[in-house]
């Protein structure tokens, strides 16, 4: 029963981080300050109140439509909001404490992880949305994933996080000038140097392939019920980010069952 009040706990603070993020993305498009100012709705520009705000609630009780000029209001807000507090639940019950030494290092590598999450779902969502990688959000996210886990012995599940971002980087500097950014731009290289400092290795392969297949799946599905071209751009970040969670919750089981296979 305490461990479900306490994942509770932490899916309800992750879906108001989840609409907190949902303003950032907002006014990173405006170029607005995301740190002060109230909430608007995006469309009249109607300040909004406490109740317009409870993360998900909202969203259902106002039956998708803002409270002053009806209009709809977009399924971005509520998913953000539901996959923050799963993401947050995730990284909560991958942190098994028996793990660690002091409690105090155990709260540094959480929200060291939460604050790794955030930075993801923002880039997730910009890209999808605007085809564009912010360098607000991707430069500090490298900075905290090179710096903090030297500091604090963060990354327990990280193995030769410099080679590992500098090869993924290499391997997608050479996609983009190959193809001339046609196929990928540059934000994917920052994205993936990002992962291999985050991930390190063996989990930087596992997350680049996972992000391959599944761009490759997605993106076939798309040209079967003609959404899109064999010439069409596709936001490449989205897969990139979750292979990345993937890695992170799930690599190293997938990893030793491949090599079992093998074996």
């Amino acid at each position: 029963m305490m461990n479900f009040i306490l994942f509770l706990i932490v899916f309800i603070f992750g879906t108001a981080i989840g609409s907190f993020l949902n303003c950032i993305v907002c006014r990173l498009e405006k170029k607005q300050n995301f740190l002060f100012g109230c909430s608007i709705c995006p469309i009249c520009g109607h300040k909004l109140g406490f109740f317009d705000l409870i993360p998900v609630l909202s969203f259902i009780f106002l039956k998708r439509k803002c409270r002053y000029c009806q209009k709809p209001i977009s399924l971005q807000y509520p998913l953000v909001e539901l996959a923050t507090g799963i993401l947050f639940v995730l990284i909560f019950w991958i942190l098994d404490f028996g793990i660690y030494l002091t409690f105090d290092i155990w709260i540094l590598e959480f929200i060291y992880y939460l604050i790794i999450a955030c930075f993801l779902i923002i880039i997730f969502v910009y890209d999808l949305k605007y085809y564009l990688i912010p360098g607000k959000i991707i430069y500090p996210a490298i900075i905290i994933a090179g710096i903090f886990p030297a500091c604090w012995q963060a990354g327990i599940f990280n193995h030769f996080p410099i080679l590992s971002a500098f090869a993924a980087a290499a391997f997608f500097l050479l996609i983009v000038l190959i193809s001339r950014e046609k196929w990928m731009g540059f934000g994917d290289v920052e994205l993936a140097f990002f992962m291999g400092l985050f991930l390190g290795f063996p989990n930087i392969l596992l997350a680049l392939f996972l992000s391959f297949l599944i761009g490759a799946i997605i993106g076939l599905g798309l040209m079967v019920f003609k959404k899109k071209g064999l010439k069409s751009e596709v936001p490449f970040a989205p897969f990139l980010i979750i292979g990345t969670f993937i890695a992170l919750f799930w690599g190293q089981e997938i990893i030793k069952w491949y090599v079992l296979k093998l074996l």
